[in-house]
């Protein structure tokens, strides 16, 4: 008998629930450079700075976040290899990036 595979099994008998471990997310591939995006979509009109393409892991994002929250003194958090900072402070977020020696662009609007 064939598997089907839009069946998986949620409970056995056996072992009791099934769970399936997630598998390390890797971090995307990037050209090299870091791009800041204002972003206002879906935070009722709050503005938001976008930290997009940075090489690093999840640990090593989640520190940097750490350090330019302090630094603009405001709030943020990581999403899916973006650090989203709550600050409009595009400039400031570019200068503490390049002392930090990554190539920085400013994106969007």
């Amino acid at each position: 008998m064939k598997a089907d595979p839009n069946v998986s099994l949620v409970y056995s008998t056996d072992i009791g629930r099934i769970t399936q471990e997630a598998a390390p997310q890797q971090a995307p591939e990037t050209d090299g450079i870091v791009r800041i995006h204002k972003d206002s979509k879906g935070r009722k009109g709050k503005g938001v700075s976008l930290i997009k393409g940075l090489p690093l892991d999840d640990a090593g994002l989640k520190a940097l976040a750490q350090k330019l929250k302090k630094q603009c003194g405001c709030g943020g958090t990581v999403k899916d290899f973006v650090i989203e900072v709550q600050t409009d402070n595009r400039e400031q977020l570019k200068t503490l990036l390049e002392k930090l020696n990554y190539k920085v662009k400013l994106a969007g609007g």
